[in-house]
């Protein structure tokens, strides 16, 4: 019995502990950190780094000094015959004997050294593979930078979605008053049943649009776990406010930062493209040069007619050799043309590519400075207008409770106001996604 106790007392302590690492608090900032650790994609880059690494040892070593071993063993069930000329024995001439050259079994064992002397091939290789770990490495930073802008637009879309919560609720409050009081005039035979049921459509689209905001917050943690590698039921609390991440991202000082191209990382990745081409038309190139190896060979033989080669007595004939090869290409039927000339048509497109990568960043940088002025302009603009409709709503419903003005009028207000609501909390996300989406176009690090 005791022992179930504490099997139970364990169990417990163990499922709270993982309810407790199923939590966790995180502003903005630390989210981004946390998801350059552990989001999928930088995972994965990063292992595509420890890959290129590897494989720049991998071509390092053709170069390098290859031993290998060899172990050999023949039975013959049914040996080979040969003919001799029958008078090499005494026999009468033009006559063959039958003989069998050779032991029933044998075995050998060799050990080859082989070292790589010239391989034109082998030294662009190299070249090639150490670009390819550069690439690694500037396409890992590329991929932290398009992380910090995806965790920059869900920790936002989250934000969104639980101030348009607070805000459909308010709403719905003093809807449900004013519905409230309208039936108590209404019984009072003060005004019409029309008044009543505009309010109850208003009403009704207001639960809707707040169920369909919580289902959608719910889906906005989840691909904001995702975004920074966490299991999606993990449950987040999120200390930054929309109202703080807009008044830091509001900062005109970006827009004037200088473009640099040259350490773009988009740029550093079409240059090495373009070094990768150029490297793979000199591979092409190098086919048409000789090689030259050299390996050194030592191996012993045993020959037995039974399988004796574990005893003492066992004789072992020994051998060794030293050699040198040149492989010299001569004619490949244009082969090596052939592909010579595709390396130098892709060599073509990378420059093309080139160019085209330098007016599009640049390009790219212009717009994103744009769209961020733009929201901000517009960030400020929706926030005066929610601050008017709110007057105008309000006047409305004083007008409408006094019997001043209709109830279509109330409604058009009310639709006013809750339009000018969704478009502000739309405008502050602008201005932190903008601003996320200048940074890359600018190429800024991540701090």
């Amino acid at each position: 019995m005791k022992k179930l106790i504490l099997a139970s007392i364990c169990s417990c302590f163990f499922l709270i502990s993982n309810a407790q690492e199923e939590k966790m608090a995180l502003s903005l900032d630390e989210a981004i950190n946390f998801a350059i650790e552990n989001s999928y994609n930088t995972k994965a880059s990063k292992n595509d780094i420890k890959s290129a690494t590897e494989k720049v040892w991998e071509t390092t070593t053709i170069g390098l000094p290859q031993i290998n071993g060899a172990i050999d063993y023949q039975n013959n069930l049914k040996q080979q015959v040969s003919l001799l000329p029958a008078e090499i024995t005494g026999g009468p001439a033009g006559t063959f004997t039958p003989v069998i050259f050779g032991t029933k079994q044998n075995i050998g064992a060799s050990i080859t050294l082989k070292q790589l002397l010239f391989d034109g091939s082998y030294l662009v290789g190299l070249q090639a593979s150490r670009t390819y770990l550069k690439i690694s490495k500037q396409a890992n930073e590329k991929t932290e930078l398009l992380t910090r802008e995806a965790v920059i637009n869900a920790y936002g879309n989250v934000l969104v979605s639980e101030n348009s919560i607070s805000i459909l609720e308010k709403n719905l409050k003093i809807i449900k008053k004013n519905l409230s009081d309208v039936k108590k005039i209404y019984e009072n035979g003060l005004n019409e049943q029309e008044d009543i049921e505009q309010l109850e459509i208003t009403l009704g689209n207001l639960n809707s649009q707040l169920n369909s905001v919580k289902r959608m917050k719910g889906i906005a943690y989840k691909m904001l776990n995702l975004s920074i590698g966490n299991p999606i039921e993990t449950e987040l609390t999120l200390t930054d406010t929309l109202d703080s991440l807009v008044k830091n991202n509001i900062s005109l000082d970006i827009v004037s930062e200088e473009f640099s191209i040259s350490n773009h990382v988009d740029f550093k990745i079409a240059e090495n493209d373009r070094e990768s081409k150029r490297l793979l038309l000199k591979l092409e190139k190098s086919k048409a040069l000789p090689t030259l190896s050299a390996f050194v060979n030592y191996g012993t033989q045993g020959y037995s007619e039974t399988f004796s080669f574990l005893k003492n007595e066992q004789e072992w004939f020994k051998s060794s050799l030293l050699g040198v090869s040149l492989n010299i290409p001569i004619f490949s039927s244009l082969g090596r043309s052939s592909k010579t000339k595709q390396a130098t048509i892709a060599l073509e497109n990378a420059d093309i590519k080139l160019k085209e990568t330098k007016q599009r960043l640049s390009l790219m940088a212009e717009k994103a400075r744009n769209d961020y002025q733009l929201s901000i302009e517009n960030y400020s603009t929706t926030k005066k207008n929610v601050g008017l409709a709110e007057r105008i709503e309000n006047k409305q419903r004083i007008k409408f409770f006094e019997g001043l003005s209709s109830s279509f009028d109330l409604l058009q207000a009310q639709n006013q106001l809750y339009s000018q609501q969704q478009n502000y909390i739309q405008s502050m996300l602008d201005v932190i996604a903008k601003k996320a989406t200048l940074e890359n176009a600018l190429n800024i690090p991540i701090k």
